[in-house]
Order: structure tokens, then C-alpha cells, then sequence
């Protein structure tokens, strides 16, 4: 099937210099003529009425725009301030506003709202530029500026949609071909996602003024996306970038499915891209029963309502994909209106009958791909369950820590093992870091956050894992009394150790262990086995440590016959660039392991003081996937 889209791939890059000489295929010839045309077609926002009159927790959504937009009219628009090289905060909240006041006026038909989007739309397009030198800028603002121009068509001068349009091409669309700015053309990531979305609504906005830049575009857009998707969800859905970047750029490629299947009519096969249709899963089994994410690499702890996930879940008709946004829906937070796609979650989401969501069957998801993981836990119901989100692959995908073989724990309603997640970059930047730099010796790999002495894995000697390191998900078994993950983690400690191997299960429904297998070279070495908490830190005797927070407890009971001496190391930043680590600690061990040896080491996650014999990981696999 890789092989299918990769032609297909081509095959459309050569439809796109076809076009040139008008001789490919129309791609607009199924374009809706009227506006609007960009996912919601006219008359559509009666049905979104209909249901927030009959559903409580639609209409809390749809009466938490009306609010938030009867905000925004008292604020002045948007001004062009760059927080250093970026203009994007900018750029989403016009994307916010626009969107938000676009749709309270087409499901109210109060003129205060065009007036003040109409305000917004033209004050940006007074920018000299929308910051091409950071295209992820331009995407957005292309796109809140295209939603505005198409939702309000009807409404607007002729005098002001010509300033929108000609702020859409100028500002917008043409920087897009400029090869200075168009890297995102061959991306393998969100930017290709994101900043082809917002191509294709600026050209699906103004398609009939412009149609000869609309086809180029879009014929560009549905030869390049692939890229991103091949490698962003093939096999399984497991998205490389993690928790927060799913939500950005899987929701802008939704976003870009759900826009050209609606104006054109087709989604030219993209939602059938490998993996692309399962990575919904891949995002609900990553959040643990605490609400908190497995938020490895450069991402945040928490997320909130999704609307691509409605989208997902409609597209599969599988509504327990839904298990988690319900609950957000039920009990919202005040800051769901921040959310700068919300309007999303009502065009996608809004036939969906809430009472018909069950709780997901499987409590172990599995994905591969660059940055494989293996997500296990004990009950979707009980917010006491036990819940492990075990990390594989490597350094080098994009936005990536030195975090393989890392994990984190949530158990007795507490999260015990933890991971940092990311820093802000302009706070790096502006001290200049090289953060953007992937080598093995670039100074991004000293960032305090980002390197592997500061994850839940293994240290040899003080060094760093390999970047160009990589490991997957060897086996994993789904048995309800034992699930577990095993992953051959050499390759990321070549040159360091022989072989190394780590394995996590769940005992009973209520522990859990973590098993490392190491096999030393023809020199001595200095293992670091390291764990990061928020718990306060105890250590009990020789092989004990009593980790307890919020009036419960939890013990790392270690089982080894290797000679071992517990430690805990501060969380205190070492450069004056990194971020501040407050209420966190490192508890764990350093064993000294002889020349050509092998050693095996299990640590016990339970809350009481007896643990079980643990055998070889060779014997876990017996029945294993």
C-alpha cells in the first residue's frame, strides 16, 4: 500500500506540471459554485441548531462561542507583534476569532458578529506579510482569513472581499511558491500538514476569481500531503510527533480531508492512507485514567476537547472513540473556547448520539512506525486503574527527546512516573540554543529536559543514547491478567553495552514491573536506572523506595543480584536557559556491571511490600505478539 501512495504521490506531481499546459484532469470541476463552500455548505448550520436545542452538552459548546464572541467584539483586532521569529500566536488567535465569529453569525444571523469578524479579517489583511520566513504563520492566517472570506461571502462589500482576496493571494497563496519558504512541500510532519491545509482553504475561498491558482494548489497539495501521511501513521496510526503535535497536525490534514471532500467532493483516497483512519486510537489510548497524557517528546501534559476526533469517529462509525471527549463534554472546562478550531467540533461532530458511546474493549493498544509505543491499562471506567505508556524510537524524528525505552505510570488515581514534555522554544532560542540541530553532539541534546538522564530509561557511563539509534516494539500480549511490552533497546546504546532489552507488564490488575536485560561489552560500565516523579521521595533499605504523594503511597522494590546503590539526583536546571522543574525528583539506582557479563534488574511499581518472581524475558514471549 506504501508502495500505491508513493505512485500516487508521484503520479499527482506530474499531474501538477500536466496542469500547466491544461492538459490534467479538472480538479475543480466538481467545485461547489456558491458560497460557502469550506466544511459547512449553506443551510447546513440549521441541523447544528436543531441538535444544541435538543443536547445539553451541544449546546453548552455552541453557547460557549456565542460568549466568547460577545468577548472578542469589546478587544481590538490582532496587531502584528512577532515573538521572535515567529508571528503564529498571531496567526491562530485570527484563526480563533475569525472562525468562532464566522459561525455565531450563521447560526444567529447577528450582524455584531460579521461586523467585528469582518474588522478582524481586514485588519490582517493591512499586514505587510503574514511572516513567510515562518510558513506555519502564513498557513494559519491563510486559513482563519479564507474561512471569513467564504463563510461571510454573502455579506461582505464587493470593495472589502476584493482586499480580503487580493490579502489571501498576495499575503497568503503566492509566498507558497517561493522556494525560500516552501520547504514544507517535501516535509515529512505537521508543517506539511499544516501549511498545505492553509493553502488549500486560501484557493477553495476564491476558486472562482482565481481558478487557475485554486487547481495548482490543490492538485500541489494532494501530491504533497502524502508525505507527511506515509510517515506520520503507517502502520498502526502511532503518530511520531506525540501527544500535542497529533492534535496540531492531524487535526490541520483532517481539517484539509474535511475541506476538499466537501467543496469538491472527494478526498482524492487520502483518508484511506495507511494507518491514518486508526491513529484515533493511537490518541485515546495515549491519555492515562488521571486525564494526563503520555506526553514524551515536545508536548504537553493535558489536552482538551478534539474535534478532529469526532471526524474520526463518524468516518469509522466507532463512537468509542469517543470515550474520553465525552466526559469533556459532560463537565467542560471554561477554556474550551480557546480552542482556536472549536466550530470543527459541531460540523463534525454534531449527528453523533452521545448516549450510544461505550467504553473502548481493548486495554492495550500497540503502534509502531517511527516512534512505536505500547499503551496498557487495567480499566477505561475506574479512575484508580492502572495505566502504563511505554516509549520507543529514536531521537531522530522530528520534535524527539532522547526518551527511548521511557515510560510513565499512573495508578491509585496518582501519576508516579512522569516525563517532563517539553520546553518553550522561544525560551531557547532567545538564549541561542541550537535547538533544531538533531546531531549526536548538538547542543540541543544538552537542553536539561531533552536529554536521556532526565526520562524514565537507562544511562551507560553518563553517555547520550544514540540519535540515530531506533527501537520498536518487539512483542506485546494483550492477556487481561498480564499484559506487556518488550522492546530490544541496543541500538540505542551502541558502542556502550552489548545488548540491552527492557520489559513492562501489568501483575494482577494492580502492579506493575519493569525488567531490564543487559549484556556489557569487553569493559566495565556504570548503569543509571532513572526515574522521574513528582512523588516525595523515601528510600526504605538497600533495595526500597517509598514514593507518596496526596496521602498514597507506592514502592519501587528492587530485584536484582547485581550490587546496586539507590540514589536520587535534583531536577535543578544546569544552564541558565532551561526551564525551572519545581515539585519534581530523580530516584533510582547506579549498579557498577563488570566486562562480559549479564545482568538482569527488576523494579516493582506496588502498593504493597511483596512482590513475585519475575522470569526471563525470552519466556514472555511465549504466546506474545
Amino acid at each position: 500500500m506504501k508502495k500505491i501512495l508513493i505512485l500516487l504521490c508521484l503520479l499527482l506531481t506530474n499531474i501538477l506540471f500536466a496542469q500547466e499546459n491544461k492538459s490534467s484532469p479538472d480538479v475543480l470541476k466538481s467545485l461547489k459554485a456558491s458560497h460557502p463552500r469550506l466544511l459547512l455548505l449553506k443551510g447546513e448550520e440549521q441541523l447544528i441548531i436543531r441538535q444544541t436545542k435538543k443536547h445539553k452538552q451541544w449546546n453548552a459548546v455552541h453557547q460557549g462561542i456565542l460568549a466568547e464572541c460577545d468577548k472578542i467584539i469589546d478587544q481590538p483586532p490582532v496587531e502584528r507583534i512577532k515573538i521572535g521569529k515567529r508571528l503564529l500566536d498571531k496567526s491562530r488567535e485570527c484563526l480563533r476569532r475569525v472562525f468562532q465569529l464566522s459561525y455565531a453569525y450563521r447560526t444567529t444571523g447577528d450582524d455584531k458578529y460579521l461586523k467585528r469578524a469582518e474588522k478582524e479579517l481586514l485588519a490582517v489583511s493591512a499586514f505587510e506579510d503574514w511572516n513567510p520566513t515562518h510558513f506555519l504563520d502564513v498557513a494559519e492566517m491563510t486559513m482563519a482569513v479564507a474561512i471569513g472570506y467564504d463563510w461571510l461571502f454573502d455579506k461582505l462589500s464587493e470593495e472589502n472581499r476584493k482586499t480580503i482576496r487580493e490579502a489571501i493571494i498576495s499575503k497568503g497563496i503566492n509566498p507558497s511558491f517561493d522556494d525560500q519558504y516552501n520547504s514544507f512541500l517535501k516535509a515529512e510532519h505537521n508543517w506539511n500538514q499544516v501549511c498545505n491545509a492553509g493553502m488549500t482553504f486560501g484557493v477553495l475561498a476564491i476558486a472562482e476569481d482565481e481558478p487557475e491558482l485554486a487547481r495548482k494548489v490543490i492538485t500541489r497539495a494532494v501530491a504533497s500531503i502524502p508525505r507527511a501521511m506515509m510517515t506520520s501513521y503507517e502502520p498502526d496510526g502511532a503518530y511520531p510527533e506525540g501527544f500535542s503535535y497529533w492534535e496540531y497536525g492531524t487535526s490541520f490534514n483532517v481539517l484539509f480531508n474535511s475541506a476538499i471532500e466537501k467543496a469538491l467532493g472527494t478526498d482524492f483516497g487520502l483518508s484511506a492512507a495507511p494507518g491514518f483512519l486508526k491513529t484515533a486510537g493511537f490518541m485515546q489510548n495515549l491519555v492515562g485514567p488521571t486525564g494526563l497524557a503520555g506526553n514524551w517528546g515536545d508536548s504537553g501534559l493535558k489536552g482538551g476537547l478534539s474535534p478532529a476526533m469526532f471526524w474520526f469517529a463518524d468516518k469509522t462509525k466507532d463512537t468509542s472513540l469517543l470515550w474520553n471527549q465525552k466526559k469533556l463534554l459532560d463537565n467542560p472546562e471554561k477554556s474550551f473556547v480557546k480552542n482556536r478550531i472549536l466550530p470543527a467540533l459541531l460540523v463534525w461532530g454534531v449527528k453523533t448520539d452521545l448516549e450510544s458511546i461505550r467504553e473502548p474493549q481493548k486495554k492495550i493498544w500497540v503502534g509502531q512506525g517511527p516512534s512505536p509505543v505500547g499503551l496498557m491499562r487495567t480499566s477505561w471506567t475506574d479512575t484508580n486503574a492502572v495505566f502504563v505508556g511505554f516509549k520507543a524510537g529514536s531521537p531522530s524524528v522530528n520534535h524527539a527527546h532522547m526518551d527511548v525505552g521511557s515510560f510513565v505510570l499512573d495508578a491509585n488515581g496518582e501519576r508516579w512516573a512522569m516525563d517532563f514534555g517539553m520546553q518553550d522554544y522561544n525560551s531557547l532560542e532567545t538564549k541561542g540554543v541550537d535547538l533544531w540541530n538533531r546531531a549526536q553532539n548538538s547542543q540541543r541534546w544538552e537542553v536539561f529536559r531533552l536529554n536521556n538522564l532526565a526520562h524514565n530509561t537507562l544511562t551507560f557511563d553518563g553517555q547520550l543514547q544514540q540519535v540515530k539509534g531506533y527501537a520498536k516494539v518487539d512483542a506485546w500480549s494483550e492477556a487481561p491478567d498480564k499484559p506487556a511490552v518488550i522492546s530490544d533497546l541496543s541500538k540505542m546504546y551502541e558502542g556502550q553495552v552489548a545488548s540491552t532489552q527492557r520489559g513492562i507488564s501489568i501483575l494482577d490488575q494492580r502492579s506493575v514491573v519493569v525488567r531490564d536485560e543487559v549484556k556489557t561489552l569487553n569493559k566495565p560500565v556504570t548503569m543509571r536506572w532513572n526515574l522521574l516523579t513528582p512523588a516525595t521521595v523515601k528510600i526504605v533499605n538497600e533495595k526500597t523506595i517509598e514514593l507518596s504523594q496526596h496521602g498514597k503511597k507506592m514502592f519501587l522494590i528492587i530485584d536484582t543480584e547485581a550490587k546496586i546503590e539507590i540514589k536520587t539526583w535534583s531536577t535543578e536546571p544546569t544552564h541558565d536557559y532551561d526551564a525551572p522543574n519545581p515539585d519534581t525528583q530523580f530516584v533510582g539506582f547506579e549498579a557498577k556491571l563488570p566486562a562480559n557479563s549479564v545482568w538482569s534488574f527488576n523494579v516493582h511499581f506496588t502498593d504493597s511490600e511483596r512482590v513475585v518472581s519475575i522470569p526471563a524475558l525470552d519466556s514472555w514471549t511465549v504466546n506474545m505478539k
